[in-house]
């Protein structure tokens, strides 16, 4: 009789605890749709922050945020680095003319990397140095990964209109369409934390922006 019943209570433990995973694998995803609806990329949104969420603990909009920020920078660096390689690689065809669309890419990344950069500390310094500063930090945010977003663009724009091998124009075009969807997503998610800051401080929206 003991035999018989240990299979049947290791299978309703393991069943069990396949069915805690999986609720709280959903609501993980809940939470997740719920904070990217106001993306552009939703799907890439939940996506990218799901990995970083804990079966246990809800991360809070600004923490989201700097993951999204994270992980768009992760990307501009390997866009930088595959760049690197296909300039490196033009050099030694000596074939000048590919490689100036390349290098005003790289230059563009390059620049893209130091904003993303320059973001995320800015989100950090939120907070530590008084509301009073939360207009200047919100608006530097906003302009770097807005920047990051035009960079994107001009490359891929350039890259299409240049004379490159049509399979490097499909590599370059597919890197920095998803560095610009992560930037997209990163300045929606920034915007959702910033506007639960402002309610829950009482910060009211400025009649001018300050740029950096």
């Amino acid at each position: 009789m003991t035999q018989a019943v240990l299979p049947l209570l290791v299978i309703s433990v393991t069943i069990l605890g396949f069915s805690t995973i999986v609720e709280s694998h959903s609501r993980a995803r809940m939470y997740l749709e719920l904070q990217c609806r106001s993306a552009l990329y939703r799907d890439l949104c939940v996506q990218t922050l799901l990995p970083y969420v804990s079966k246990t603990e809800l991360p809070s909009p600004r923490l989201l945020t700097q993951v999204s920020l994270a992980s768009c920078l992760s990307k501009a660096r390997f866009t930088k680095i595959y760049l690197n390689m296909v300039a490196k690689k033009l050099n030694e065809t000596e074939n000048l003319g590919n490689n100036q669309a390349i290098e005003e890419c790289l230059q563009q990344i390059s620049d893209g990397v130091n904003q993303i950069t320059q973001a995320f500390k800015e989100l950090q310094q939120i907070g530590k140095d008084g509301d009073e500063n939360f207009v200047w930090h919100e608006s530097n945010v906003q302009t770097w990964v807005s920047d990051v977003l035009t960079d994107a663009t001009t490359c891929i724009d350039g890259i299409l209109k240049g004379k490159i091998d049509r399979r490097e124009q499909f590599m370059i075009k597919a890197r920095f369409l998803n560095v610009k969807q992560l930037a997209s997503n990163s300045l929606a998610m920034f915007s959702h934390f910033a506007t639960r800051y402002r309610a829950s401080r009482g910060i009211k929206n400025p009649k001018q922006k300050f740029l950096s």
